[in-house]
């Protein structure tokens, strides 16, 4: 049976109910960011000025990392309500007809996963975003016509975690396309800090860092760790959450000190031990840990990387020195001679 680890668990009802309502609803509520909120900011005040649905807007980058949460905040700050859906879900031309021919003057329009729109789906919503107009099909065969809708203006705001597989075409129709970065701890702890005072935790300023520093750049992941967390505090401790609580339930996770939890720490002893370093091709790695590639690729392996333990290479994944360094694992490559598996 695959293990669910912190980092990759899909939220259960529970805790989406428990993120949303830690969600700020105000850009100047939104930590970290600066640069993409600067051009939100200006980006949602044209718009309200001139009275018009503003541009449509990409948010791309790893999971975790507040792009619903930003869509709601663009909503809000527009004043306008909004629609969500993802790109799973709209898996017929009709179901994006039933929502566009709905949609209110100026409203936002969600699609969360945007990547994983059909192909039929995609090439209709072209002239939805560019030419507000959805050109339906009426009837079939001789006698089927083509019957152009059109549809109120409206600001569509995309969010992809691969943004690189986006079609060119469906990409040129965002007038903003905006990554977001992975948090530093600085910012992390600020979001720690926030969501105790929200659930009404009490927590030291090096518990919060303690928290903030394991959260591997995430504030979803911040948040996670700050619930189990708060258990440990309330059975095995006072109640308060400091340093030495922090430390003792995140060890009990087995998330280490630099938020590396059990898959992380797989993948890497597999490239360093099982294949000496590398290169070793993605799907190999997947094989060798049960898990999917596309989970490796998306939400471990952009942060092994940022931390330096893994680099990417044409002929496959390749382990770094501090990797060896950190996890105590001898290079199979001694004086100079290469292994046969480098």
């Amino acid at each position: 049976m695959r293990e669910q680890s912190i980092v990759s668990a899909a939220p259960s009802e529970d805790e989406r109910q428990f993120e949303a309502a830690l969600r700020p609803l105000r850009l100047a509520d939104f930590a970290g960011q600066a640069k993409l909120k600067e051009q939100l900011s200006i980006a949602i005040e044209a718009a309200k000025q001139r009275g018009e649905a503003m541009d449509h807007v990409l948010l791309y980058g790893p999971p975790g990392l507040g792009k619903t949460t930003l869509a709601g905040i663009i909503a809000a700050e527009l004043g306008v309500g909004i629609q969500q859906t993802s790109g799973p879900v709209l898996q017929k031309k009709l179901d994006l007809v039933g929502i566009l021919s709905n949609i209110q003057q100026r409203e936002v329009f969600f699609i969360d996963e945007i990547h994983r729109l059909q192909p039929d789906v995609e090439e209709m919503i072209y002239s939805a975003l560019e030419d507000f107009r959805m050109d339906i099909l009426i009837g079939t065969g001789p006698g089927a016509r083509t019957v152009a809708m059109d549809i109120k203006r409206f600001t569509a705001i995309g969010a992809t975690t691969r943004q690189g597989i986006i079609s060119a075409p469906l990409r040129g129709r965002f007038g903003l396309v905006l990554r977001l970065n992975p948090y530093d701890v600085e910012e992390l702890t600020r979001i720690v800090v926030r969501s105790a005072r929200l659930l009404e935790v009490e927590i030291d300023s090096e518990g919060t860092e303690e928290i903030a520093r394991r959260s591997r750049g995430t504030p979803r992941i911040a948040n996670r760790l700050l619930r189990r967390v708060r258990d440990y505090a309330q059975v095995r401790a006072s109640g308060t959450i400091d340093r030495d609580v922090a430390e003792k339930a995140l060890n009990l996770l087995e998330v280490d000190r630099f938020g590396l939890d059990e898959i992380d720490q797989k993948i890497m002893q597999t490239v360093l031990e099982k294949y000496g370093g590398g290169p070793v091709g993605l799907s190999t790695i997947a094989a060798s840990i049960d898990e999917e590639p596309g989970t490796i690729e998306e939400v471990y392996e952009p942060y092994l990387i940022q931390l330096g333990f893994l680099d990417r290479t044409p002929r496959g994944r390749i382990g770094t020195d501090r990797a060896f360094e950190y996890f105590g694992i001898t290079p199979r490559m001694r004086g100079g001679a290469q292994s046969a598996l480098w």
